[in-house]
């Protein structure tokens, strides 16, 4: 009988029955739910967000690993599951969630006040209400620092002027947590996005992450009131932490595009004949899924490893980045070796490989790009900082 590549490095008995069980209701929910469409959602360019967060908060997936209002409670291993098996169908239906939850939820819920929390987490979390995160910047993406965006003091309110980019959710959501630059330092404001002022319009033409709603958001004087602003935080600290977060999803969601992609090259190399002989059957089509399950398998030891120091409280922003350069590195590269094998077929949306590899190349360079975690790695490594 022929092993999976999860079978043959036996993850799962390094994991609890609880795990497991949250695991496999995602992918059952995701298999029924969304893999009979996500091609078709690709190709037009869209994703029914609106529709899916409201069973996505059924399932207790939306800031799941967050505690009360709503939130389901989860350990951070658990949570990474659930991202592996969201980014198994599709980066863009991974970036949702871990948009909501790790980002806007987050922010929300670690920096907010208690009156903050009450007012959007529950919703949040329901799926009632989407969340955003307004940070990147077209001209202030790795160095968050260089951002232009700012609020002054006007009064008791505060006004905000400025815009952000490539912000996932941006088109549909309630909510955005934004960050600004104030004569305090960097300050994070939670927006209701139906403020005087505020304007998000879809960003056209991707290649890359097709099934998500990318936007660029807009503050032309939005006047926001005293208690918009998150009160338990200043500096870039806020928003680092909430990317720290998010990052961690991506150490499993990626290694999720990359099982699906092994998977998917599997079951066609057994299938397909060539020269009066299964696909699979050749020394080098074994040779390439043989290394390709072993990097898929070394991620997954990894990402597991993280997981098990994030829900012990001993995990640092270096081996988050240790993680997800691995991660997306390896993902894209075993995604575009199983193109290799599908042949022509491996560039149509019947398979799901050269849409993976599409759109882990929106994953290398978002939230840090490889070269970013590699120079905070080496940063650790020789304690010299290389950034400037």
């Amino acid at each position: 009988m022929a092993l999976s590549p999860t079978e043959l490095f036996a993850i799962d008995s390094l994991l609890s029955e609880e795990e497991r069980t949250i695991r496999e209701t995602v992918r059952s929910f995701v298999d029924i739910r969304v893999r009979p469409h996500i091609a078709d959602w690709f190709e037009a360019g869209t994703l029914p967000a609106r529709e899916l967060a409201p069973e996505l908060g059924r399932l207790g997936l939306l800031g799941m690993h967050l505690e009360g209002y709503g939130c389901a409670g989860t350990s951070a291993t658990a949570y990474g599951l659930a991202c592996l098996e969201l980014e198994a169908v599709d980066s863009g239906l991974r970036s949702l969630v871990s948009v909501q939850g790790s980002l806007a939820m987050f922010a929300i819920h670690r920096w907010g006040s208690e009156e903050q929390r009450r007012e959007w987490l529950p919703r949040m979390a329901a799926g009632e209400a989407i969340g955003c995160f307004g940070l990147t910047e077209a001209d202030a993406g790795s160095d968050p620092a260089a951002m232009r965006t700012r609020a002054r003091r006007d009064g008791d309110d505060w006004v905000l002027d400025g815009s952000k980019m490539w912000i996932t959710n941006g088109p549909v959501a309630d909510v955005a947590v934004v960050w600004a630059r104030t004569d305090e330092g960097v300050r994070g404001f939670v927006v209701p996005t139906d403020t005087p002022g505020f304007t998000a319009v879809e960003v056209p033409r991707k290649l890359s992450l097709r099934a998500s709603l990318t936007g660029e958001l807009s503050f032309d004087s939005l006047r926001l009131p005293a208690d918009a602003v998150l009160p338990e935080v200043t500096g870039l600290r806020g928003p680092l932490s909430c990317l720290n977060e998010a990052r961690f999803g991506i150490i499993f969601g990626a290694l999720g595009a990359a099982r699906d992609c092994l998977d998917a090259t599997l079951a066609y190399a057994a299938d397909r004949s060539i020269f009066e002989r299964p696909l699979s059957s050749f020394q080098l089509t074994q040779a390439k899924v043989a290394d390709m399950a072993l990097e898929l398998g070394k991620g997954l030891l990894l990402a597991v490893h993280l997981g098990r120091l994030k829900d012990d409280g001993r995990l640092t922003p270096e081996q988050v980045s240790l993680g997800k350069l691995n991660s997306v590195r390896e993902a894209i590269a075993i995604a575009r070796e199983c193109r290799t094998l599908l042949g022509a077929a491996g560039i149509t949306l019947d398979y799901p490989v050269l849409r993976h590899a599409l759109n882990l190349e929106s994953v290398l360079t978002y939230e840090g790009t490889s070269e970013v975690h590699q120079l905070v790695i080496g940063k650790a490594l020789t304690g010299e900082q290389a950034f400037r």
